[in-house]
């Protein structure tokens, strides 16, 4: 890409920034709260910091099949949202890695649905637990500034509200996509559908109030990973030590193999996924008592079936690799693991979360308990030792799940006693896990087991919080804020057959001593309106996140059995931060504009990356980085009903500086900018109501190049990397009748080809039908 490409689109975000600010307002007087977004609707998450609330206005500007699509213009915010129906889309705040998933703290009606039971895009939240049209509001709070979250809000918090059972009606939605894919050699067009249906039920004076859905999703995704052939520098130069193929793509924009060219052979296979959800929601009003019980529960399962190879044997038939383990291609031989190649595989993973929350006065305070639970009630991946293997129902491997998932505890307690409002509270959760890889004689089936590994663990924390926000005077709001932390990691093992030694062929089990951790987070914010449509707060906060299961406890061991050291590192420090961000906000009659600068320091930052552990040896594995920081500045505005009467634009913009500060354990990151995080993300979205009935939409998203490892030292805008992003949507709505709206779309219009490794979507073309009666 041309830096003169890279400045038009850049020109093109700032111009959607700069199509907000008025050349002429009237001022008005700022809110009490400052929050970003949606204005007839209380934000449910305590908003300290930058705080953002999105609600039907903004959600009928999105081409939205995931739930988390719904949010996919916030400022400084992302999900890796990798295909419709991804598995694995991890939220990042500002600064965060798009794999450090135990950074953010997702909720669903106040009910944790993040899965801290790891930290990187295996471990993304439940999204799929609700649906998009099930979504009321999304509320978002950047980084840790309330005592009443635990450490997991380093990166900042996530709340969905679904709609209530508030009246009696019957909905409806269907939604058709296709993307046309092309790259390399893999061109075909892939598609799916999703649709849903329920009902609610809210008899006129009576207290009660229920929900019920049930949803559907299927679609082909475009391929997720591309194989390439393997270097030997023994048989590089010998063309005639491998079966001659062609139809390889030999690219010199890839991260090279051994130094040479990397050639591109096949791809892994559409995910073919089906995911299905039953929801309901029981509600209980009466004065001051509310009552609410969740149950959904998510069927999940994605085919890798028909992996497709470029490669042609001399007779011109298809190539998946042969005994040899070799290729010969373009004049010299390359390495072609056929056990590992071309693979098939299955994965499914069943999941339910149950809530309940009561709130009533007690002992004149307003009280809230929320308890909840999320459960992978059966989750298992097959797949075949390569593609000959995968196509005869042969040798292959079986990953279990289970007993695995959460609980989560929350009580709080408001008072207002004169200048003061009073919260006090706790937070509890426990994380538990149990994972097994069976070797299997019918990949399929999973018939004829061997056991290969087995890993286990929990870790439990236990959270006490206190909050006073005090008004001082009419204009100034002080909120003082302390939070403290019983972390405990526990039953934390590893299990393996040893392959030499005396134990050669025994199962050994291998357990790590518990360990305890605790930490005290205080927090301070300062809120003032400043008269003249000015408002301003100051937040500060220490916040500590302590390592969760699989950064502890997924470890492996050696061949004789013995405990392997450098596999991992199951004293891990918990990470801690220091933060700070001071948000202005101006109102301009219909124009309000946001500024926002942000600071954090992270002491024993835990990341994934090689380099030299705690005894001095190389590895790749989880490891603390002495320091890291970020710091930033966002500039966001707001404009309704201008600078023509039914158009409203949301724009913001984002520089951020986010580096590696000191690692002993890779000293050339010292300096570097952190990987995956671009240095501007610049995003809008302009909702012009043309006719009454008729509502054109145009959505913008762009994140400037950022490094893809550690070091610095890979760059680029292809497969593997992490590349620039551009993304340009369009999208119509039509109002046919009261209770019913077309929709039309298309995401990605300019086809721009952008990676996280993965491939995003390239252009796909959207159509949707939604009715309430």
């Amino acid at each position: 890409m041309s830096k003169y490409t890279s400045a038009l689109r850049r020109a093109v975000g700032l111009s959607a920034l700069v199509a907000a600010a008025p050349a002429f307002a009237q001022s008005a007087e700022g809110d009490d709260i400052l929050v970003v977004g949606q204005r007839d609707a209380p934000i449910e998450i305590a908003p300290r910091g930058l705080a953002v609330s999105l609600g039907e206005e903004q959600f009928a500007g999105v081409n939205a099949v995931n739930t988390e699509d719904l949010i996919k213009y916030a400022p400084d915010f992302f999900v890796r949202t990798r295909y419709i129906g991804d598995n694995n889309a991890v939220p990042g705040f500002r600064g965060t890695h798009s794999t450090q998933s135990a950074r953010s703290l997702v909720m669903v009606d106040g009910f944790v649905v993040s899965n801290f039971l790891g930290n990187s895009f295996a471990f993304p939240p439940a999204w799929g637990i609700v649906s998009p049209t099930e979504v009321r509001q999304f509320d978002i709070v950047y980084g840790p500034y309330s005592a009443r979250y635990p450490g997991n809000s380093m990166g900042g918090i996530v709340n969905i509200s679904t709609r209530p059972p508030d009246r009696t009606e019957a909905f409806g939605t269907v939604q058709a996509f296709v993307q046309p894919y092309r790259q390399y050699g893999t061109r075909q067009d892939f598609q799916g559908y999703a649709a849903e249906a329920g009902f609610a039920l809210k008899p006129d004076n009576s207290p009660f109030g229920f929900r019920a859905s049930l949803r559907r999703l299927r679609n082909d995704s475009q391929p997720q990973q591309f194989y390439q052939l393997g270097y030997s520098a023994g048989l590089y130069g010998n063309p005639s030590a491998g079966p001659a193929v062609t139809g390889g793509y030999a690219d010199p924009a890839l991260i090279p193999i051994g130094g040479k060219t990397a050639v591109v052979i096949g791809d892994y296979a559409s995910v073919a996924t089906r995911q299905d959800q039953a929801r309901g929601q029981l509600r209980f009003d009466s004065g001051d008592v509310h009552a609410e019980a969740l149950f959904t529960y998510w069927w999940n399962r994605e085919e890798t079936l028909e992996p497709q190879t470029y490669l042609r044997d001399a007779a011109g038939n298809p190539f998946y690799g042969d005994a040899s383990g070799r290729a010969s291609f373009g004049g010299h031989t390359y390495l072609l693991n056929a056990a590992t190649s071309y693979r098939l595989g299955i994965a499914q993973k069943d999941e339910w979360l149950a809530g309940l929350k009561l709130e009533a006065p007690l002992l004149g305070f307003d009280t809230r308990l929320n308890l909840s639970t999320l459960r992978f009630d059966r989750q298992r991946s097959r797949q075949s030792n390569g593609h000959a293997a995968g196509i005869a129902h042969g040798a292959g491997q079986l990953t279990e799940q289970g007993p695995t998932g959460w609980y989560t505890g929350d009580l709080l307690a408001t008072r207002m006693v004169g200048a003061h409002e009073l919260a006090i509270g706790t937070n509890t959760s426990l994380y538990e896990t149990d994972q097994s890889v069976f070797d299997t004689l019918n990949w399929r089936a999973a018939t004829g087991r061997t056991l290969r590994t087995r890993t286990f663990g929990r870790t439990r924390t236990i959270g006490v919080f206190a909050e006073d926000a005090i008004g001082l005077g009419a204009s100034t709001l002080l909120t003082i804020g302390l939070r403290a932390d019983w972390w405990r990691g526990f039953d934390g093992g590893l299990t393996a057959r040893a392959t030499t030694g005396a134990a050669a062929g025994q199962l050994v089990t291998q357990r790590y001593a518990a360990r305890s951790d605790s930490a005290l987070s205080p927090k301070l914010a300062v809120k003032r309106t400043l008269g003249d449509g000015w408002a301003a707060e100051l937040s500060l906060a220490l916040a500590t996140r302590f390592p969760t299961v699989g950064e502890l406890f997924q470890g492996s061991l050696n061949g004789d059995g013995t405990f392997n050291v450098n596999s991992f590192d199951p004293n891990l420090k918990a990470e801690k931060s220091r933060d700070a961000n001071l948000v202005l906000r101006k109102r301009l009659g219909p124009v309000t504009m946001t500024g926002s600068l942000f600071y954090q320091r992270i002491r024993d930052a835990i990341f994934s990356y090689t380099g030299f552990n705690a005894a001095g040896v190389s590895s790749s594995s989880f490891k603390n980085i002495n320091v890291t920081r970020q710091y930033g500045a966002e500039l966001i505005a707001e404009a309704k009903d201008w600078p023509l009467d039914g158009l409203d634009v949301d724009a913001n913009a984002a520089w951020l500086d986010a580096v590696t500060v000191r690692n002993a354990g890779d000293r050339a990151s010292e300096g570097v900018q952190f990987p995956r995080i671009p240095r501007w993300r610049l995003n809008g979205n302009l909702r012009w109501r043309l006719l009454p009935a008729l509502q054109g939409v145009v959505g913008v998203r762009y994140a400037s190049r950022p490094n893809t490892d550690l070091d610095g030292l890979q760059r680029g805008d292809a497969y593997g990397y992490t590349s620039e992003l551009f993304a340009l949507d369009v999208k119509a709505n039509v109002d046919v009748a009261q209770n019913l709206r077309l929709s039309a779309g298309v995401s990605n219009l300019t086809n721009d080809r952008a990676w996280v490794f993965h491939p995003y979507p390239q252009r796909t073309f959207l159509v949707e039908a939604g009715v309430k009666l």
